[in-house]
């Protein structure tokens, strides 16, 4: 900073302020410091400006690292476009597992650099003492995942997402709805299945045996196997697009056709879904808007007010799904 002054011609506390974007420098002494900055490459020095702010300016992010391809990539999205609009930058850690061993070392070394705030993104249903203490101690949001007492949650209604899915297929005349789940450990798995067992519960039809896939086309595919082989089956609501992809494969690959035999509604509505053959009917999450959404949230103070409402889903009709 002190090069920086000598070259154009001013203090240093003039340069800072022509940096920080303050009104009380003139535009003529601001264009002679940042010709001077790019003359010499000067660049902030994050860390020294964060020791003098007692602040990072920096959000901290955990997220699984197995799950869907673009879920993960548009709450990232989300989470980094939000946060620099706000001036932030977004650490990103990830966790292989749902093991709290894993999540508790990725927010020790998140908090270690100082993080502002964290999101966390991980489908745990219980936390440790540790990870309650570093949720305390730095303002957090949880997205649809580990439930801390120190945290605000933010979440989307998946119980209504598998209740919106399956009366679809009700409503199309099938009289029974069979269903691939995703995996037992997952909150957002758990609610789904539990909408669709209230909406069949509702309409007086026992829920047949649910299929517990692992979010992957390839375990759709598994499961779409085994539902070819029933012949009753016409309708399967599925947790998650990527595995309705290996369902409908699966179908296809034993002679009963989607929707012709078969109709099947999923949830995500990421952007293959629209493309694929037939395109899929599903319930959408806007995973970009959820990610900017908790960074929202994150940056306003605690008192803000009580927790949001769950968020919203939509059903997107299209060519998977057909009269029964």
């Amino acid at each position: 900073m002190a090069d920086v002054a000598r070259t154009a011609g001013v203090s240093a506390q003039t340069v800072s302020r022509a940096l920080r974007d303050s009104p009380n420098v003139n535009p003529e002494t601001r264009r002679r410091v940042l010709a001077a900055v790019e003359q010499l490459g000067y660049r902030f020095n994050s860390a020294a400006k964060a020791l003098a702010s007692g602040r990072s300016h920096t959000i901290g992010l955990v997220l699984l690292q197995s799950g869907g391809y673009y879920s993960r990539s548009a709450v990232i999205a989300g989470v980094e476009a939000a946060a620099g609009a706000a001036g932030y930058a977004v650490s990103v850690a990830t966790i292989g597992g749902l093991d709290t061993g894993q999540l508790e070392r990725s927010l020790a070394k998140l908090a270690d650099q100082g993080v502002d705030g964290l999101v966390i993104a991980v489908p745990l249903v219980s936390v440790t003492q540790k990870i309650e203490g570093i949720t305390r101690d730095i303002p957090t949001v949880t997205v649809d995942g580990s439930r801390s007492a120190g945290a605000r949650l933010l979440s989307i209604d998946q119980r209504e997402a598998g209740r919106v899915a399956t009366q679809h297929l009700l409503d199309l005349g099938h009289r029974q709805v069979w269903h691939v789940s995703g995996p037992d450990e997952w909150i957002e798995a758990r609610q789904r299945r539990q909408g669709w067992q209230e909406c069949l519960a509702a309409a007086g039809i026992e829920a047949p045996p649910v299929l517990e896939g692992g979010w992957s086309p390839e375990s759709g595919y598994r499961q779409g196997q085994i539902l070819a082989m029933i012949p009753q089956v016409t309708a399967v609501f599925v947790a998650s697009d990527e595995m309705a992809f290996g369902v409908v494969r699966a179908l296809r690959e034993r002679g009963r056709e989607v929707p012709g035999d078969v109709s099947i509604v999923s949830v995500d509505d990421i952007t293959l879904a629209g493309y694929c053959s037939p395109p899929l009917t599903t319930v959408r999450q806007d995973f970009h808007r959820f990610g900017a959404a908790a960074v929202d949230l994150l940056l306003k103070a605690p008192e803000a007010g009580p927790a949001p409402e769950p968020m919203e889903t939509t059903l997107v009709v299209r060519g998977s799904t057909a009269s029964a």
